[in-house]
């Protein structure tokens, strides 16, 4: 979502920022302080000069100086230490940055919110998600959902998921479909499915003979490719040592995406470890696929939203069929629905 123009203020976006005990900031200080103060400060905070963060405001430097001296002069502290070569935060300033960015992000995302409410009639709906969740579970809820709303415009984000969940943190989408990564604090996630983790391998390997499932153990001798760990399922693995996955090969290969992956493993002779949606997903199905067992491991899919947030009809509508779309279908290799029919959305 575009950032508010700085000259942008609401009644209640003065600020109150308590001072230091002495300090004797009163109503009238804080009332000084504003949004256009706290992006200002943010602009500075993260490129380290008031040269760049001037551009990037599209302000002169006079007026971004003179700014960031008001807000210093109001609150009764310094919060840079100015060189010739660089900017610092002082160390109030440090702890004072997560909570100048919560503020704004918040201000932000409430006023997108409104925006989609209003906009709801016209109706667009922002959604991110794993390319597996795409392929096996959004795009039949979406071809179900424009059956009935054939006017409402989507956009849809393939992304891992640290992205997924940034930027529904961030406010890009309305609702994100993806594993539990980061786990922040500030969205909520909604178990909806359960995806087993199984291994993968080209047709003449010697574990794509038989049936069943495969134990853990039996990877031992087998030369393994790993999912790097800014993946989301190369860092859910990197959670379980004990599974000893590439023991005989240290270094072992290591792939940055199920595309890269595909590619590695076309090349022969070697395995890797996917949870069954991806390892369904083309072109990785041309593999065979065996679930792991002893001990079972299982990613969980959850749907990532912010806490709080009213959903604009539209987005509330498509929560609807996208959950009646899980629950009616019957998923291959183990993967399960969670039942959220009891639970609010």
């Amino acid at each position: 979502m575009p950032k508010l123009p700085l000259t942008m203020q609401d009644p209640g976006s003065a600020l109150p920022f308590k001072g230091r005990a002495g300090v004797g900031m009163g109503f009238t200080a804080m009332r000084k302080i504003s949004l256009r103060h706290l992006r200002c400060f943010l602009a500075v905070a993260e490129t380290g000069s008031f040269t760049v963060a001037a551009s990037r405001l599209f302000q002169t430097q006079s007026s971004l100086t003179a700014t960031i001296q008001q807000f210093e002069e109001s609150i009764g502290l310094k919060l840079f230490e100015r060189t010739t070569r660089r900017v610092d935060l002082t160390p109030e300033a440090v702890r004072f940055r997560p909570v100048a960015e919560k503020l704004v992000r918040d201000f932000d995302n409430a006023i997108g919110d409104l925006h989609a409410i209003s906009t709801s009639q016209r109706g667009h709906v922002r959604i991110a998600a794993a390319p597996s969740i795409i392929v096996h579970v959004l795009t039949p809820a979406l071809r179900a959902f424009r059956s009935s709303y054939p006017d409402i415009t989507i956009s849809v984000q393939d992304a891992g998921s640290a992205r997924i969940e940034r930027a529904v943190l961030e406010g890009e989408v309305d609702f994100g479909i993806a594993s539990r990564l980061k786990d922040y604090p500030e969205l909520d996630y909604k178990p909806v499915l359960h995806d087993p983790f199984g291994v993968i391998m080209p047709p003449e390997h010697p574990l794509a003979n038989g049936e069943g499932p495969v134990r853990w153990s039996q990877l031992a001798s087998c030369e393994y490719i790993a999912l790097t760990n800014d993946t989301g399922i190369g860092a859910f693995l990197e959670n379980y040592p004990e599974l000893g996955l590439g023991r005989n090969a240290n270094p072992y290969d290591h792939a940055s995406s199920t595309t890269s992956l595909y590619a590695m493993l076309k090349l022969g002779g070697k395995i890797s470890v996917l949870p069954s949606l991806a390892a369904q997903a083309t072109p990785m199905n041309e593999f065979r696929f065996r679930e792991l067992c002893d001990p079972p491991i299982t990613r969980e899919i959850c749907l990532i939203t912010r806490p709080l947030r009213t959903f604009s009809p539209n987005t509330q509508r498509i929560l609807d069929v996208l959950m009646a779309t899980i629950r009616a279908t019957t998923f291959a290799n183990g993967t399960t629905a969670v039942d959220t029919r009891d639970k609010a959305m």
